[in-house]
């Protein structure tokens, strides 16, 4: 463990040389690696979601691979294509950019249906299908996928299906004032180059740590609650205790609880969320130099897990209520182990 927190330390140092702040955006990427999930980062341009992906990547001394989507990417541009050779008469598979242990997808939601089907059994399945072959991707295989906002011009929602695939979903903020300042400074000076603190051999034994995390019975029983809690939110709210005397903290719990008995959720967390919310915890408590998750692990990585599963209905969408503050009343109305 005593390593491993070490070689952590020095995978985020060498990440900050570049990267200035976004520390939430650095440890989700560094949780989906130690889970071994894809990981899906969403944020207006010019936030350094590109460069913080590629960084890592060569802080991990992995086969780095960028694919920009685009309207027009066709599958074949992705995974490869079966070439024909007059020689011997026979098809070759020219294998595409998608084998590599790290793929940013870059701008994902900009690309058409076919393509997201093509990563989507790569993402799912670790191989990807050339014709009439099946070919294996490399271990460890990450996506690490960036986004824009479906408000912006020329993107598309990801189908529900692919988005359940995405251990995490990050969002990122503009930076601080004084974050900002200190990019604008380094701008102006030579960009240091990033040297590899990981080999492929000690990020897999990195993942084969992090699932060694104990997780007590009520831990992951309390996961699950917290899951199963965003599919009936209205029965979470009717089972609520009523609230003592007028206080902030009562209000902000009544708050919470007519939020969710106005049943905002029509679509909430599938099984596959509590298996994920109880690995990122585990990564989690790895981060810290534990070995064994808390419940508070559980509600510092449950945001991320869960804000691109939980699909809300049109009347809440209407209301201006996010999947962020339907979560934030879920964590505080299930009771804490």
């Amino acid at each position: 463990m005593e390593e491993a927190g070490q070689r952590l330390k020095r995978l985020k140092d060498e990440v900050a040389r570049v990267v200035v702040g976004q520390v939430p955006l650095v440890d989700g990427l560094l949780i989906g690696l130690l889970c071994g999930g894809h990981v899906l980062v969403e944020g207006v341009p010019g936030l350094a979601k590109t460069t913080a992906v590629r960084t890592l990547s060569r802080a991990l001394g992995l086969a780095f691979g960028r694919v920009q989507f685009t309207p027009d990417l066709l599958p074949g541009d992705l995974t490869g294509n079966p070439v024909f050779l007059p020689q011997s008469g026979d098809f070759h598979v020219r294998r595409g950019p998608i084998f590599v242990s790290v793929l940013l997808a870059d701008e994902i939601n900009r690309a058409p249906a076919k393509v997201q089907s093509a990563l989507l059994e790569a993402m799912e399945e670790g191989q990807v299908t050339i014709g009439e072959q099946c070919l294996a991707l490399p271990k460890p295989f990450l996506v690490m996928a960036t986004q824009n906002p479906v408000e912006l011009e020329g993107t598309y929602p990801l189908p529900e299906a692919q988005l359940d695939r995405f251990l995490l979903k990050l969002v990122v903020p503009y930076p601080s004032e004084s974050d900002e300042c200190e990019i604008v400074t380094r701008d102006a000076q030579p960009t240091p180059s990033i040297e590899p603190v990981v080999d492929r051999d000690q990020a897999l034994a990195l993942r084969e740590l992090a699932r060694s995390v104990h997780v007590a019975p009520e831990v992951a029983n309390y996961s699950v609650r917290i899951v199963r809690a965003t599919r009936e939110p209205g029965a979470l709210a009717s089972a609520a205790p009523a609230t003592g005397p007028r206080s902030p903290a009562s209000s902000s719990g009544s708050a919470h609880v007519a939020l969710l008995r106005s049943d905002p959720v029509a679509l909430g967390a599938s099984p596959r969320a509590s298996i994920f919310l109880v690995r990122a915890a585990q990564a989690r408590a790895l981060l810290d130099g534990r070995r064994f998750a808390l419940p508070h692990d559980v509600k510092r990585v449950a945001p991320d897990v869960l804000r691109h599963r939980v699909m809300l209905s049109y009347e809440a969408e209407a209301d201006g209520i996010t999947p962020d503050a339907v979560i934030e009343a879920v964590l505080a109305s299930v009771e804490t182990p």
